[in-house]
């Protein structure tokens, strides 16, 4: 389909109505995978979110972490008005969020609005369906050790994925778990809660007034320090924003310790997604722990 007015019409008549129309799209975002399109319609302002990937339904768990979080958090997250595959693209359709400068409370807001989400607890560690973070699969087959959750459906796919990617070599994997029998005391004993799964300064914008919204969720249920170790890989945030969260979930002692293991799944997501330059940060956190 060459005729992206087409496209985007008929994605507004399919989930918004016959009496929707569109007045003008505009492109606000592109990447490898996905891109993001503002559509201007008679009922107001929509993003649209495009890709290109054939037989793959990553929008369509996008939507449902979307919603899922909406339902566990008070924080802002984007409504979903629908999501599909017209012609040769996949398509999530959301509400459109206008940025803003923060407000005062910004960060203590987050901070709290992260708390709630992770109070959002269940038995098991895992999720009642597999998704995506970014375009790489997660699977969320559901178990009672964080431990063993965490080596076999996060790490071993994407250790495995870059080995056979010639992105590391036989012996950097067999390294890499050697550490595994280290991991089984560092974890605190704590209930699985519910994660945004891909929490960086990227995925957090600014509403029209000013609160934080949580946006491209990679949902499961885990160790909730998985995601404010992720917070802090990149920069970090606001110290605002953990002391707010610590007031509601402190961090377990230890916590500096172990973060560097909580981040080689991000490192290991981004050395697979954008190639070697993230290497470096993987076989520092490994030496650490040989």
């Amino acid at each position: 389909m060459h005729d992206f007015n087409e496209l985007y019409e008929q994605v507004i008549y399919q989930n918004l109505g016959p009496l929707a129309e569109l007045k003008s799209a505009s492109l606000i975002a592109a990447g490898s995978h996905n891109q993001g399109i503002r559509l201007d319609t008679n009922e107001g302002a929509f993003f649209l979110k495009l890709n290109f990937d054939h037989e793959k339904d990553t929008l369509v768990k996008e939507a449902k972490g979307l919603d899922k979080i909406r339902k566990s958090t008070f924080l802002k997250v984007p409504e979903v008005f629908g999501c599909g595959r017209i012609g040769d693209y996949n398509y999530l359709l959301s509400e459109f969020i206008q940025s803003g400068r923060y407000s005062l409370d910004y960060w203590e807001n987050l901070g709290l609005g992260l708390a709630h989400l992770h109070l959002t607890q269940q038995p098991k560690f895992g999720l009642d369906h597999d998704n995506y973070i970014a375009s790489l699969f997660q699977k969320n087959l559901e178990s009672e050790s964080w431990l063993d959750f965490y080596i076999e459906h996060r790490l071993e796919p994407l250790l495995g994925k870059a080995y056979f990617d010639r992105l590391i070599p036989l012996d950097f994997l067999k390294k890499f778990q050697e550490i595994y029998p280290r991991l089984e005391s560092i974890f605190p004993n704590e209930k699985p809660a519910l994660v945004h799964g891909d929490l960086w300064s990227g995925n957090v914008i600014s509403t029209q007034s000013g609160e934080p919204c949580l946006i491209d969720p990679a949902i499961y249920f885990g160790h909730r320090e998985m995601d404010i170790a992720f917070s802090r890989l990149f920069g970090g945030f606001d110290n605002r924003f953990y002391e707010s969260y610590e007031s509601i979930l402190p961090m377990e002692h230890g916590f500096e310790n172990r973060m560097g293991i909580y981040n080689l799944y991000p490192l290991l997501v981004h050395l697979n997604l954008f190639g070697i330059a993230y290497l470096p940060g993987i076989e520092k956190i490994i030496k650490r722990f040989q």
